[in-house]
């Protein structure tokens, strides 16, 4: 028998494909990873939190979300360690020149998360996982206006803490 955290790794593997996908659209050329890459990388870190104690699918794939964020960083790390070019992250499959430094993003996010987690999460999902408002809401449980509401005060102050407009 399957332990749950494996049963559950199974059931949401492919979402986490599919979310790494999203996210990697434009970046993949430029950050050298593929999308099997990044959530071979989130699952090979979720088998390695034995302690961890899984609530639910929508908490297993927000986890999965934020392992792939790390190893998206990890990625861009390591370009700029081998004194490449930084390579600018795409937020917006749609939008071609809404690219930022990926690191600013992450340190702003980080900030975020120190003033309002939800928000955070909700920009991790949207940016990194490239989930739509409807998604999101599942995940987190909450309405889809809710998300909406709480997307544009994230983005305004990501905007402003960032310095663009």
């Amino acid at each position: 028998m399957q332990a749950p955290r494996d049963q559950m790794l199974s059931e949401v593997y492919d979402e986490l494909r599919a979310a790494a996908a999203r996210m990697l659209r434009l970046d993949a050329p430029v950050l050298t990873l593929q999308p099997t890459d990044l959530a071979n990388e989130a699952a090979l870190k979720i088998v390695q939190l034995e302690k961890m104690s899984w609530n639910d699918r929508q908490h297993f794939f927000a986890t999965g979300a934020r392992l792939m964020r790390q190893a998206m960083l990890d990625a861009v790390r390591s370009r700029r360690r081998a004194k490449r070019q930084s390579p600018t992250v795409f937020l917006d499959a749609n939008d071609p020149n809404l690219g930022v430094d990926v690191e600013l993003l992450d340190a702003a996010l980080r900030k975020l998360e120190g003033i309002s987690p939800e928000l955070a999460r909700i920009v991790e999902l949207r940016f990194f996982v490239g989930l739509p408002v409807d998604q999101i809401a599942v995940v987190l449980e909450s309405s889809e206006s809710t998300v909406k509401r709480r997307w544009q005060a994230a983005r305004l102050w990501l905007a402003s803490e960032l310095g663009s407009e």
